[in-house]
């Protein structure tokens, strides 16, 4: 991609990450009162986003979908306007919950195409993996303590309708216990994994260079958050709850497991001198 180009692209991800922060307050906190700014930025950040692509296309004299890198930044922008007309039209704001953070990741991947200086302290390389790493555990332990809850409740499900529950099932949380307890882990579980996304992206981008992009690791852990961001779509947007919700987790954490195997060996590079 051209310098400028660049410049432009990475001025919006700068703008797009206010949505970023608007989806991840209404995950935790249950707030939209950063919306109207949130979406602000957005609308502002689709306008670079669209400076960035005419001049990379006209620099290049071809339409900027010509790699990886580009088609992922031309994918956000249109993801982007599309979302901004959806709501101008029909006023769906629960969808930025979904739209913000996909737009922004994608953007911010697509800055990645640009040659980004190496590591020279390796101390921070090492902390700035350890940063991910801590991340990645933490949203790991808050989607463990959303599958417990989300296997709990299928047991209390079942046990009420059965005519003779058992003896643990007074000890059991009640189910609208329960299903506020999945929402809720589930949300920071979510905002912890994009963070770790970003913050891997990133690091591999300036330590791997171009070759990380086609790592089965990291692709297998993209295609686990998209099914984590779906999860949360399907809560927040969609409305599902109870058991679909409890069914849809333990799936994530199936593919979590998958994305863990494939990663077990990341920590042997924080040995590496």
């Amino acid at each position: 991609m051209a310098e400028m180009s660049v410049i432009w692209l990475r001025v919006a991800a700068a703008l797009y990450s206010l949505g970023l922060l608007h989806a991840i307050l209404t995950l935790v906190r249950r707030r939209e009162h950063l919306f109207r700014v949130a979406l602000g930025a957005f609308s502002l950040g689709a306008v670079f986003h669209f400076v960035s692509i005419m001049e990379e296309g006209l620099i290049n004299s071809r339409c900027p979908i010509g790699g990886l890198y580009e088609t992922l930044s031309m994918c956000a922008f249109l993801l982007a306007l599309l979302y901004l007309f959806v709501e101008w039209r029909y006023k769906v704001a629960s969808l930025s919950v979904f739209v913000f953070p996909l737009v922004f990741v994608m953007a911010l991947l697509g800055t990645l195409g640009h040659p980004v200086a190496a590591w020279n302290n390796p101390l921070l390389r090492k902390t700035w993996l350890t940063v991910h790493i801590v991340l990645v555990l933490l949203g790991y332990a808050a989607l463990t303590l959303t599958v417990g809850a989300s296997l709990l409740y299928l047991f209390q499900e079942r046990e009420l309708k059965a005519k003779k529950p058992s003896k643990f099932y007074y000890r059991l949380p009640a189910l609208g216990t329960l299903d506020e307890l999945i929402g809720r882990s589930m949300a920071v579980g979510f905002v912890l994994m994009t963070l770790a996304v970003i913050a891997a992206s990133t690091w591999a981008s300036i330590y791997l260079k171009s070759d990380w992009i086609g790592d089965p690791k990291i692709v297998i852990a993209f295609f686990t958050w998209g099914v984590y961001m779906a999860l949360v779509v399907l809560r927040t947007a969609v409305g599902w709850r109870g058991r679909k919700a409890a069914w849809m987790t333990l799936t994530v954490l199936c593919f979590s497991a998958l994305t863990w195997a494939a990663h077990a060996r990341l920590g042997a590079v924080l040995a590496r001198p």
